[in-house]
């Protein structure tokens, strides 16, 4: 097995195995925090290179996305504000429907 380290990247040289595996080495798994049972994503780029983020980097990463809004935005705010706008159009638009006048806009039982 060839290994080469660098600063910026590791790069482990694995051979497909039994059953068409790639098993990874102890070494980079212990690194990692990969537990049996973890799940890892794989996606493949433009040009060919294989990614295999763990799931829970990933969410990490995500969440740190999300972690810092921009100074004096308040994103529960927005969200009601934006939903209370589309219930607004909502409303507007129903009562322009053809056919629609106030007193048929009542619920009656």
């Amino acid at each position: 097995m060839a290994h080469t380290t660098s600063l910026a990247q590791e790069r482990h040289t694995r051979q497909l195995g039994n059953r068409e595996r790639i098993v990874l080495p102890a070494e980079l798994r212990h690194r990692l925090d990969l537990k049996q049972g973890d799940r890892l994503i794989l996606s493949v780029e433009a040009d060919g290179t294989l990614l295999l983020p763990g799931a829970r980097a990933l969410a990490q990463r995500l969440q740190g996305m999300f972690a810092h809004p921009a100074p004096g935005v308040d994103l529960a705010d927005e969200l009601l504000a934006d939903r209370r706008a589309e219930a607004r159009q909502d409303a507007d638009a129903d009562m322009k429907r053809p056919g629609r006048d106030s007193a048929s806009s009542t619920h009656r039982e």
